[in-house]
């Protein structure tokens, strides 16, 4: 570029200075047009007008609005301090780190609301947070500015039995109420891996769902109605609490795995259903993955619809079992069967358990017609229990073991062998091994890429494209990106794989119309 150009682009950023603070957008400018210069003199300007602008960004969060905040929360609830900021500035996405200015801790909806019209009013990022048990960065501060913690919100405000209906709010632990509906003889079915710690808010945000999925439907299809507090401060009730709604568009289910970027939840209603009395649950070894995904859509076809069908590897479980011994302390008694890489649990629910038995026969003869190993059938509660300890430790046992890099792709249940297969296929070629697990019924595929021995600088720099090739093999299954963890930072960069530019731009155009100041959840989905 000439002087001439350079002298221009510097006036420019001189005259766009109090709208970049305004849009934080500059950032972004300024890193495009470093991109396109080798003059150091001007590239030394450009990068001291970027440091001004992110001080001063910074600076919206001063004092002034701190003591807002802690008129609205209490002093208690208003957090500054490094450590605080810090713990908050991640969450299980590998190792990623983004320090908020603040943290805050509402109680109430109306708290909610008036701290997002402070930050609304002065443009400061906000970052809505559950219980940080994300996988994509959904819930990290990239912009900085201020992290909405919703642990406070930890109620469970009413159970209907009559209507099979229950009120909470967004902070409480997923186990929790699925625990406290059991007692009444009801059912919450969606049961992600980490049900023991995430928060339903979160489970919302992403549309979680878990290996009940397969049968009972994901987060979504348990949502009746919501209150959220919108950007601007304004608090709206999504629909009502009844089971058929044909009255406008259905602002319900776009909040849901819209990822905090259109609203703040603080209540939601969920119906709920009877709960099965009786399960069954078989784990079935097979000679290699492919013969287990052909297996999974074989004993669909028959007619048999499980409550779970979760998959591992060999490697899967031999890690689980390391990890349950030397960091639970609760070693497996389980034994994998010799010479079998691939395992599914097969699990029936029922009321009938003469009926589910002989669904559990035909499970049996489908699988024999496959290269399968002898059938290992549950005969207490405890040995159910430690199968499934096995695969719900699955994703902590291997990222203790190494630094991963967690995808979770979904692809129609026929195309599960060939996504396998070219999966370790691009693996061999970009120098990297996976861990492979996830709920295979319903064709959601957990993948963990494995940091081992790879360079810092492999890893960033040529095990995402590693990552763009698995994606890229996802779609033309007739896949698509992630069917549970959402988009959040870690995904967005490949969302032009899976979508078209009329497809973003229309959702670029929703967050626009909820959040027209761009102040939630900035830097996530696109």
């Amino acid at each position: 570029m000439t002087e001439e150009t350079w002298s221009l682009i510097l006036d420019f950023l001189e005259e766009a200075h109090p709208v970049a603070i305004k849009s934080n957008k500059m950032k972004k400018y300024n890193c495009v047009i470093l991109c396109f210069t080798k003059n150091d003199y001007y590239k030394s300007k450009v990068m001291a007008q970027t440091k001004e602008m992110e001080t001063a960004i910074k600076n919206l969060v001063n004092e002034e609005v701190i003591n807002s905040f802690q008129r609205i929360v209490g002093n208690s609830y208003v957090f500054v301090d490094e450590s605080k900021r810090t713990e908050y500035g991640h969450d299980k996405t590998e190792d990623y780190q983004f320090t908020p200015d603040v943290v805050v801790m509402p109680g109430t909806t109306q708290e909610v609301s008036e701290l997002l019209k402070i930050c609304n009013k002065h443009l400061i990022p906000v970052t809505p947070r559950g219980a940080g048990t994300g996988l994509s960065g959904g819930a990290l501060p990239v912009k900085k500015g201020v992290v909405i913690s919703m642990e406070r919100f930890n109620k469970i405000l009413n159970i209907d039995e009559m209507n099979l209906q229950a009120t909470v709010e967004p902070g409480v632990i997923t186990e929790i109420f699925q625990n406290k509906v059991k007692e009444k003889g009801l059912f919450y079915p969606p049961d992600p891996a980490s049900k023991g710690s995430c928060f339903l808010g979160g489970n919302l945000a992403n549309n979680s769902g878990g290996p009940k999925a397969v049968k009972y439907g994901v987060t979504r299809d348990y949502v009746i109605n919501m209150e959220v507090v919108l950007p601007s401060g304004e608090i709206i009730w999504t629909a009502a609490n009844v089971l058929k709604n044909s009255t406008g568009y259905n602002l319900t289910q776009l909040m849901c795995g819209s990822e905090g970027t259109l609203g703040i939840i603080t209540k939601i209603v969920f119906k709920l259903r009877g709960n099965p009395q009786k399960t069954v649950l078989m784990m079935i070894p097979f000679v290699t993955n492919e013969e287990a995904c052909k297996a999974i859509a074989a004993i669909f076809t028959s007619g048999i619809v499980p409550s779970g069908m979760e998959f591992f590897e060999r490697e899967a479980a031999e890690k689980t079992f390391e990890y349950c011994d030397k960091v639970l302390s609760s070693p497996v008694t389980t034994k994998l069967t010799e010479g079998m890489d691939a395992y599914l649990l097969c699990e029936l629910d029922g009321n009938d358990e003469e009926l589910l038995m002989r669904d559990a026969e035909r499970v049996m003869a489908v699988v024999e017609k496959f290269q399968s190993g002898e059938i290992l059938f549950a005969e207490s509660a405890a040995q159910k229990e430690e199968l499934w300890k096995i695969r719900k430790n699955i994703s902590p046992a291997v990222n203790w073991f190494t630094l991963t890099k967690s995808d979770d792709v979904v692809v129609p249940r026929a195309n599960l062998p060939k996504l396998i297969s070219g999966i370790k296929e691009i693996g061999k070629r970009y120098g990297f091994n996976t861990v492979c697990f996830g709920h295979l019924g319903d064709g959601n595929l957990h993948v963990n890429i494995l940091k081992e021995s790879i360079s810092d600088e492999r890893w960033e720099k040529e095990i995402p494209e590693g990552i763009g090739e698995i994606f890229k093999l996802t779609v033309s299954l007739g896949g698509t990106l992630s069917g549970e963890h959402g988009i959040g930072i870690a995904k967005r960069p490949y969302m032009p794989i899976a979508m078209s530019e009329v497809n973003l731009s229309l959702m670029r155009g929703i967050k626009k119309v909820f959040d027209p100041n761009g102040i939630l959840n900035p830097g996530k989905i696109f």
